[in-house]
């Protein structure tokens, strides 16, 4: 594994102090892997004000802001259409999870092996 793309539930767990996702994201920094983040779940979960610990995860050095480019949205809109479902920020967080070779982090795992069930998820 060369990283892991976070989701909009790993990012809710991680601001809310789940020990096993704060647990995750520490063994991945400390093994020098990269943290995705799609710049559509950073919509779906940033909300200002009180968010310290997500503030920090998404400023870490580990992590990284995947804009959603015109390239990725054809791609996220090319699987939402393939797969018949309409969540483009799911589809975003499995294009990126592609293109890095990454297992997803999600508290939802179903929604996206909907969208591609050969995807690694781990659930924190």
């Amino acid at each position: 594994m060369t990283g892991a793309t976070l989701d909009s539930g790993a990012l809710i767990a991680f601001e809310r102090g789940s020990p096993r996702m704060l647990a995750l994201v520490e063994r991945a920094t400390d093994r020098g892997l990269r943290l995705a983040v799609p710049a559509g779940v950073v919509a779906q979960t940033w909300r200002g004000g009180r968010q310290a610990r997500l503030s920090r995860l998404l400023r870490a050095p580990s992590a990284e802001i995947v804009p959603l480019d015109e390239l990725a949205a054809r791609a996220a809109g090319v699987l939402c259409g393939r797969t018949g479902i309409a969540d483009v920020v799911d589809a975003s967080v499995v294009v990126c999870a592609r293109e890095r070779n990454h297992q997803v982090v999600s508290c939802d795992p179903d929604d996206l092996l909907a969208l591609d069930p050969t995807l690694r998820v781990a659930v924190p």
